[in-house]
């Protein structure tokens, strides 16, 4: 059993639960695995797949796992930490099947519950091929231990984020482990729950695309921006207060974030494209709005490495808070190819309807649009992008 722990996942995925189950409790969707790469995958995969994702079912929330959240989320009410201790994974509501090398997968249910599978399903995912390749890791605690001494000489405030294309779980443990004890006032913690809790540090994370792309479902897309924030201070009060900027594009994004909201998010999440460009928007931004943005911080989270984060320290100057949350780079650089798969969001059904209309997310990098063309060029036209 690869995913033995209730809370081996991500905070955003829990936030976003919360959020869901407050709002959207009717609301259904439907997910799906992209395999960018292409990766092939060994013969037999997709039943050793279906035994571990059958295995989650009888994961359920430990009173230590409970204790914690309590005393770290303080943005949870006591209703939601009774519901997740009565929450039981559903493998049913995974379709799977391979044909030769290439894996199908498919999620489908109430959006507060399939919200869960993203994270856990990429681990697993990830963790399974290396072993049924049997690729072996290298290097796993002198590399964390290099990475953390760099990091701290740059005096960068950094997170693990690399929970979904880890190499697996014993080298994402070995690797937190290192980085808390070679890192010290830097590292400010880690988006897995589990290992937040093990090592007695912050849990980290807000909301992703998939907030974004069921409000534009919900709302169309020119409002979905401001629709998404609204719904997210209604449930969160200010709490969580890093916006993710890269939904619709960035251009799109400030269009809609306006003096209200601007004042009220403590920052930013770059998650793609330039980001220098991206710092320089933003400082662009906050100065025209009149807001020292110093005050504000921007957390950089997509493909990090060491000299990428050298580049945007040496750009910012302080002139804005800057916060790096690493992934694979601290969690599978370990001698082998990371998979390169992401599952995401492709309907979604608004209020109480049954019927399902499809979900786009345009990124600041045209090759992460996801979303059927046809979709994917409406969105682009109501939104005037070229």
């Amino acid at each position: 059993m690869i995913i033995k722990h209730f809370t081996d996942n991500d905070l955003y995925k829990f936030t976003t639960m919360y959020a869901v189950q407050k709002l959207y409790p009717f609301t259904k969707v439907k997910y799906k695995f992209i395999n960018r790469a292409k990766t092939k995958f060994p013969e037999g995969f997709a039943t050793a797949l279906r035994s571990e994702i059958n295995s989650m079912a009888a994961l359920s929330l430990s009173q230590e796992e409970q204790k914690f959240i309590e005393e770290k989320c303080y943005f949870f009410d006591p209703v939601f930490i009774d519901f997740l201790r009565g929450y039981r994974y559903n493998p049913n509501e995974i379709k799977l099947s391979q044909k030769d090398g290439d894996l199908s997968i498919e999620i489908e249910g109430y959006w507060y519950r399939t919200v869960l599978w993203e994270v856990p399903l990429m681990a697993l995912i990830s963790e399974l091929y290396f072993k049924m390749t049997e690729q072996s890791p290298n290097n796993i605690e002198s590399n964390a231990k290099y990475k953390a001494e760099q990091l701290v000489d740059l005096e960068a405030k950094f997170a693990d984020f690399g929970t979904r294309r880890r190499f697996s779980f014993d080298v994402h443990d070995k690797v937190i482990d290192v980085l808390i004890k070679k890192s010290g006032e830097y590292f400010t913690g880690t988006s897995n729950v589990y290992l937040a809790m093990k090592y007695d540090t912050t849990p980290i994370g807000t909301h992703p695309h998939e907030w974004f792309m069921y409000h534009a479902v919900n709302y169309g897309y020119r409002k979905a921006n401001r629709e998404a924030l609204k719904a997210w201070t209604e449930v969160y009060n200010g709490a969580l207060g890093i916006a993710l900027t890269d939904t619709f594009t960035t251009e799109n994004f400030f269009d809609n974030f306006d003096l209200q909201y601007a004042k009220l998010f403590d920052g930013l999440r770059w998650d793609s494209g330039d980001p220098i460009e991206f710092t320089k928007k933003a400082l662009d931004f906050y100065n025209q709005k009149h807001i020292d943005a110093r005050s504000k911080t921007i957390v950089y989270s997509d493909s990090l490495n060491i000299a990428t984060i050298k580049k945007i320290k040496s750009f910012a100057q302080g002139r804005i808070m800057d916060a790096y949350g690493v992934g694979t780079y601290l969690t599978n650089d370990v001698g082998v190819k990371p998979l390169n798969m992401v599952i995401k969001l492709t309907h979604a059904t608004a209020g109480k309807s049954e019927k399902y209309f499809p979900t786009v997310k345009l990124s600041d990098v045209e090759g992460k649009n996801t979303g059927t063309e046809s979709e994917i060029e409406i969105c682009k036209k109501v939104l005037n992008i070229k």
